[in-house]
This record gives structure tokens, C-alpha cells and sequence, in this order.
């Protein structure tokens, strides 16, 4: 880009679906928003309906009176799909065992859960330690056998089964069959 050239704009679908969803989080009309902000309730609704031409001083009084920090309202909007096809993912392997962590989806700021999906190989059971007071997993079988559970509460799962238990105790997981595979969502309350 050359020196001559304006600056790329915004889309103004990404301001307008931003404003219409902090306003709708923080419960406030279209008006009632606008008075906080001190412009005019045809400019907000011109925004929302993405058209206009939105300043950054309009932006940042709308921010403001919106509660979130201004990049809230102009960065891109996150995919509502994300897909993470097999073998691919940040992997961890086990030293103990021939079984492999993939991370899924971490937790985001607010929740605390985050979700593997999970192969493993017939061999030695992987122990793990008792996590943070208060985990529980959920676990889903999606091939093969394996048998999981707290020391002493291990059963056997195969395709489609699900288990839950704590998971702030000590537990393990060994794969019965071949390919094995599960997805394992560790939630921590």
C-alpha cells in the first residue's frame, strides 16, 4: 500500500453484529444505549443495520458505555465453527503408556472445562495423579475398549458408552482393544 492510500476500513458487518451483541448482552434499547453514549439513536441504528460511518470517538463513547473495551467492538467476529480434523491438534504423549492427549477446546475465560479427544493402544494403563479439588471427567468412548475410572471404580467402556467421576482422586485409563479412542472433557468447578 502506498503512502497515498486511506487506510483499510472495518467491515461494518463485523461494528454492526459487535454492537447488536453487547447491547443485547447488557440488556439495553437501542435508545437507552444511544443516551448513555451521548449520539443520536438514528446513528446506533444506522450502526446495527451496518451502514454509516462510524468514528472512532462514536466507537469509543459506545465501548465506554457498553462496558467493554473498545476492541471488543471492532475485532473479527470468531468462527462459529472450528473443526480440528483427526491427528491434527497440539498432541501430548504419556511416558507411562502408549496413549495420546489432543486438545480439543481449552477453557475459555469463565468456564473451566476443557475437552480431549484421546488414543490409546493396548499396554500399560495410564495412572494419572488426582487433578484440582472439585474435577470431574466425562468420558465418551468413540472406538475400541478401554477401562477408566477412579482406583478401585474402573469399568469397562466401549463405543458410544459414557462415564463420569471425579477425576480429584486418583484414576487411570487402559485401552482394551486396538485404536482405542475417546473424548475426554475435564471440568473443574
Amino acid at each position: 500500500m502506498s503512502d497515498s492510500q486511506p487506510p483499510a476500513r472495518l467491515p461494518l458487518e463485523w461494528i454492526a453484529a459487535s454492537l447488536r451483541r453487547e447491547r443485547t448482552r447488557v440488556g439495553l434499547s437501542l435508545s437507552e444505549l444511544a443516551k448513555r453514549a451521548g449520539i443520536a439513536k438514528s446513528t446506533l441504528s444506522q450502526l446495527e443495520g451496518g451502514t454509516g460511518n462510524p468514528s472512532v470517538e462514536t466507537l469509543w463513547a459506545l465501548a465506554v458505555a457498553l462496558g467493554v473495551p473498545f476492541s471488543a467492538l471492532v475485532e473479527p467476529p470468531a468462527p462459529s465453527v472450528q473443526i480440528i480434523r483427526a491427528g491434527q491438534g497440539p498432541s501430548v504423549a504419556s511416558e507411562q503408556a502408549n496413549y495420546v492427549g489432543t486438545l480439543l477446546s481449552s477453557s475459555p475465560p469463565g468456564a473451566r472445562r476443557d475437552i480431549y479427544r484421546i488414543t490409546a493402544e493396548p499396554g500399560a494403563a495410564r495412572v494419572s495423579e488426582p487433578h484440582i479439588p472439585g474435577s470431574v471427567e466425562h468420558l465418551i468412548v468413540s472406538s475400541g475398549r478401554v477401562k477408566a475410572g477412579p482406583k478401585g471404580e474402573e469399568a469397562e467402556l466401549g463405543p458410544g458408552d459414557y462415564m463420569a467421576y471425579r477425576g480429584d482422586v486418583p484414576h487411570s485409563y487402559e485401552a482394551l482393544a486396538p485404536g482405542t479412542a475417546f473424548v475426554l472433557v475435564m471440568q473443574h468447578i
